[in-house]
């Protein structure tokens, strides 16, 4: 029963499925997908592409009072289709809308082998916003034998069960693909604060510092165990097109796959990973050298090109994120130094991410035209001759005012305009 429709859903979805293909086809989306593999591929005068990311603002973006289907399976499909028709017609960034209708492996993975139990706190309008984790590592001396090598499986009778029936339903409109990332959680401090919470972490470092190493290197291992296990089971498919490596930040490039890819199934090699380290933005580079670099490193390693980091600053640890494998794209959050790392990336192909303040869109009722346009020709004004990238992330509400989204994305354009003259 669950891959059952109603005969109304049925209707409905294929009518949604023709109006992305429909966009897909529009010739915006072929000069948005030259755009990205211009960035990507290290091109001379590559213009900065500009996405805002909508699902953190779901309550504005994707209202309950949207959806028409009633069955869960229906409802997941409608989501994913919705959020890519609306993002053409309501927010009209750089995203380019998919021409396949894409789905994954259907796989278990148990990481750790301990449980994490998760509190959450909702806001005032009912949207999850709070949370806490119940520490299994209570004292690490004693707890970290607790953990376990991850154990993976894969259900292929079940994906094949599920693309058949997305064959059947959509397959005529939009080419059903199955897609990967690099499996295996390569964010190695956000699993240490999940198993034993941040302040008896940075606490360890000085008081236990052989459980600090062996710990990490747990985390590493098990992290390429189960990049290893996709790998060896056939899991991978090349992540060079239309698919984000981190945080909307899309993959097209010709750099990949590397050499000697056999095609079908891909190599890690193959692939675009990612990897970050929120958590030690508290740490001085010298400690995050000791404790997070060599493992961070060796979780790099496997992959062809690299997305390095979320919203830590990346300029006090720039000595060791730049020593990275592979490393092709660096996340610049509101937090960091855009002129020092515009003047460390100057002459390199690594790509500059910028995440401009979310606060912009997300305070205010009415975006402040003036002021977001200065913000974007900050970054400008830090970057000439960088390979640049805008990402608008973490906007958790735009007051019911998708407007403002827009307008964000057509000034902060106005404001490349001025700077990338053909």
């Amino acid at each position: 029963m669950e891959w059952v429709l109603l005969d109304s859903e049925r209707i409905y979805l294929r009518e949604l499925a023709a109006r992305q293909a429909e966009i897909a086809a529009l010739p915006v989306m072929a000069a948005r997908k030259r755009q990205w593999y211009d960035l990507n591929d290290g091109h001379v005068g590559a213009r900065p592409p500009v996405i805002i990311e909508t699902w953190t603002f779901d309550r504005d973006f994707m209202p309950e009072s949207l959806y028409r289907c009633a069955s869960d399976v229906g409802r997941g499909i409608e989501r994913q289709l919705l959020r890519n028709i609306r993002n053409h017609e309501l927010i009209d960034d750089d995203k380019v809308i998919p021409d396949t209708f894409d789905f994954g492996w259907s796989v278990d993975i148990d990481e750790l082998g301990v449980k994490i139990p998760q509190r959450v706190i909702k806001d005032a309008q009912g949207i999850e916003t709070g949370y806490e984790f119940d520490h299994p590592i209570k004292d690490l001396r004693r707890d970290l034998d607790l953990l376990r090598p991850a154990v993976c499986s894969v259900d292929r009778e079940r994906t094949a069960a599920r693309q058949a029936f997305l064959e059947d339903l959509l397959g005529d409109l939009l080419p059903v693909r199955l897609r990967t990332g690099v499996y295996g959680c390569t964010m190695l401090t956000h699993r240490v604060i999940e198993l034993m919470g941040m302040q008896a972490y940075f606490m360890a470092m000085l008081d236990m510092p052989d459980e600090v190493h062996r710990l990490m290197g747990y985390l590493r291992d098990n992290a390429l165990r189960v990049m290893h296990w996709a790998e060896a089971e056939g899991l991978l498919r090349v992540n060079n097109g239309n698919e984000d490596s981190f945080g909307s930040s899309y993959n097209f490039t010709t750099r990949l796959p590397a050499p000697g890819y056999p095609g079908g199934p891909a190599r890690l090699v193959d692939m675009w990973g990612n990897a970050n380290s929120q958590e030690t933005v508290g740490v001085s580079p010298k400690m995050f050298h000791e404790f997070c670099f060599p493992y961070y490193r060796d979780v790099c390693q496997p992959v062809g090109l690299v997305y390095y980091g979320c919203c830590e600053p990346a300029h006090p640890f720039w000595a060791d994120i730049g020593a990275l494998p592979n490393l092709k794209k660096v996340s610049i959050s509101r937090w960091c130094d855009e002129r020092y790392m515009g003047d460390a990336l100057r002459g390199t192909e690594i790509v500059f991410s910028r995440k401009p303040d979310p606060n912009y869109l997300s305070v205010d009722q009415r975006l402040n035209e003036e002021a977001w346009a200065a913000h974007i020709r900050a970054t400008l004004d830090a970057t000439a001759g960088v390979f640049v990238e805008f990402i608008i992330r973490d906007v958790y509400t735009v007051h019911g005012d998708l407007g403002n989204a827009r307008r964000a994305v057509e000034i902060a354009r106005r404001e490349v305009d001025r700077s990338y003259r053909p």
